[in-house]
């Protein structure tokens, strides 16, 4: 019985560390909004429009390209984009700053698990509020839209799936 709980003690401590490394990879090949800030207007671009357009699948790209939005559609969805934008901005920061602590219980030769812990549930409560301004903004575009557009949407959307579905089925 005593060997069997040190082998619990390694399986939650290497669950851990995986769980952790994972993390820590995720967060790195995330760009940062440092090294967003050090990019040219036309790598943000790539050809595709303005920022947001491209970030968010928006107005001249992907599935909304597709419904024939008005000019006061288009105002309105860009207004909505711009004030999610700017009320998350600090959530966003937050985020920002925990992936960085996280990074930074991370290195050396010791491993802090109790710390690394602490930073991954601080960094899912945020990720969890930001998800539910996303579902926000989401119904808040979708209520811009007509019934008419909606079900152009729906049925792009239904489109869409069936074709990932095939060229997964493909591979």
């Amino acid at each position: 019985m005593k060997n069997l709980g040190k082998y619990k003690k390694l399986a939650i401590a290497s669950l851990s560390a995986i769980a952790l490394a994972a993390s820590i990879a995720v967060a790195q090949t995330v760009k940062t909004d440092q090294d967003k800030g050090q990019r040219s207007r036309s790598e943000w671009q790539g050809g595709r429009g303005e920022r947001g357009d491209h970030a968010w699948g928006g107005m001249r790209s992907g599935l909304f390209s597709k419904l024939n939005l008005t000019d006061d559609q288009k105002a309105k969805i860009k207004q909505i984009h711009e004030s999610f934008a700017e009320r998350n901005k600090p959530l966003r920061d937050q985020l920002h700053a925990k992936r960085q602590e996280l990074r930074q219980a991370s290195e050396g030769d010791t491993f802090n698990e109790a710390l690394a812990t602490q930073k991954l549930t601080e960094m899912a409560s945020l990720e969890a509020k930001l998800m539910g301004e996303q579902f926000k903004l989401h119904q808040e575009t979708l209520s811009v839209l007509t019934a008419e557009q909606k079900a152009q949407l729906d049925q792009a959307k239904a489109q869409f799936k069936t074709r990932r579905a095939e060229r997964r089925d493909n591979q």
